[in-house]
């Protein structure tokens, strides 16, 4: 077929489009920037067009268009597409049709879904089971992708490992075989009312599980076990649990949430009757993921890019950072994910990062997509960071709004040997490019 794929440069919907290149399909996308994905997938073979969506852009011979989330239906391209009655599927849907013929492990939580995710593709993959995988973060094993196609079964069926995102209640396309949940707490308050709105979509989404699917469950988490207590079919794991000091031996990445997130893993390899000692060897070269921890050694100084920007995520993430450099310095540079979201969890943000133990503290301007968000919300990054400074004497705050002053603060500040953590989901990920020389 022919496919074209609306907001191509999004992590998980450029991971289904490699999925249908490697699988012999024609490929056109666009996005309205040009970025290492969409790079990658051009390298692939795909024609992608960059800047603004046109409706010119959908090939006549279109056969299906499958687009983000994030894409309204007025998008040129989308009409377009309904004038040509080419089948439209949002990117959910269509990875939705993945798992009603594949023997599919699904991964869902508010933290831990990529990580998660891709340490069981790699542990199968390793393991011999070759799985197909498609996640929303890239992997060093799977060539630096977020998709890898493999001709693996279980049970007669292609089997097929996905991380399976909350937001926008994209999992209740999904019927997986095994179901492993992470975590849960209040997120994505732009699309859930509140934290019981979101436990009920989660018993929703647990009540499609394909008869005789299992459930793989962190027992340390209360939320879970609120929403799992009339489930069947329960196999749990905790941080309690006797192999989670053998794991934590073994693992290369830091922090007792990848210990959990291990554990997981351990029991979806045993549900699938993979031996424990090939679960444990495929758990101890994961190396971690892109924008997860992800440590660059710099000429004078460490550079670790991470993509966490939910309070919790940030407190694991600097606990992890903390165990592994218990004596060294460390600048931690947060920017504040979207308006909205930030004024949700504005008094967890405050708490968190006035307790986390790192020297500098640097906020810049909070995240926005223009026209996607309300951005006269009463809070900032000023406001952030002044908050936060009233509530430590530990650390050092600032206020920088502009990333752009960013790399010359650095610059002016580092003495060798320091831990910066560029950390946030947005525009920030173009400071570890600049840093690191990548930056177009």
């Amino acid at each position: 077929m022919h496919i074209h794929f609306i907001g191509i440069g999004g992590i998980g919907v450029s991971a289904l489009a490699k999925y249908y290149i490697l699988k012999g399909n024609t490929i056109s996308g666009s996005d309205g920037v040009e970025s290492e994905i969409t790079k990658a997938i051009e390298k692939l073979g795909a024609k992608v067009f960059i800047g603004e969506h046109k409706a010119k852009n959908i090939p006549e011979n279109t056969e299906l268009v499958i687009y983000s989330p994030a894409v309204n239906q007025d998008n040129p391209e989308y009409v377009r597409a309904g004038e040509l009655n080419i089948r439209l599927l949002s990117y959910p849907q269509a990875l939705g049709q993945l798992t009603k013929t594949h023997y599919t492990v699904a991964v869902s939580g508010t933290h831990g879904k990529s990580t998660t995710s891709s340490m069981i593709g790699l542990m199968l993959t390793t393991a011999g089971l070759d799985p197909t995988v498609i996640v929303g973060t890239k992997l060093k094993e799977f060539d630096n992708s977020n998709c890898r196609v493999g001709k693996g079964e279980f049970e007669g069926k292609p089997l097929l490992v996905i991380e399976a995102d909350e937001h926008f209640a994209s999992f209740l396309n999904y019927t997986p075989d095994i179901i492993v949940l992470t975590s849960l707490e209040a997120d994505h308050l732009d699309f859930y009312d509140d934290l019981d709105h979101l436990k009920e979509t989660f018993k929703k989404y647990v009540s499609q599980l394909k008869e005789g699917g299992s459930l793989v469950v962190n027992k340390d988490d209360k939320n879970l076990i609120d929403i799992i207590k009339d489930s069947d079919n329960v196999v749990w794991y905790s941080l309690l649990q006797k192999e989670a000091a053998s794991i934590k031996e073994v693992m290369q990445i830091p922090g007792d949430h990848n210990v959990s997130n291990a554990l997981s893993a351990l029991e979806v390899g045993r549900l699938l009757k993979v031996p424990d000692e090939k679960i444990i060897r495929g758990l101890s070269v994961f190396q971690g993921t892109w924008r997860r921890f992800e440590v660059i050694a710099m000429q004078n100084y460490t550079l670790v890019s991470d993509y966490a920007h939910h309070p919790t995520e940030i407190k694991v993430t600097i606990e992890g950072a903390r165990e592994k450099w218990p004596d060294e310095k460390i600048i931690l540079v947060f920017q504040p994910h979207q308006y909205q979201r930030t004024k949700a969890l504005y008094d967890d943000f405050v708490n968190v990062l006035s307790k986390i133990h790192v020297n500098t503290l640097i906020i810049p301007d909070i995240y926005d997509v223009p026209g996607r968000e309300d951005t006269g919300t009463g809070v900032s990054g000023k406001t952030l960071s002044e908050d936060i400074k009233e509530k430590t004497s530990n650390m050092e705050v600032l206020h920088i709004p502009d990333m752009k002053d960013i790399p010359a603060y650095l610059t002016k500040t580092i003495q060798g040997g320091e831990i910066v953590i560029i950390m946030g989901a947005g525009s920030i990920y173009n400071l570890t490019l600049e840093l690191t020389g990548k930056l177009r």
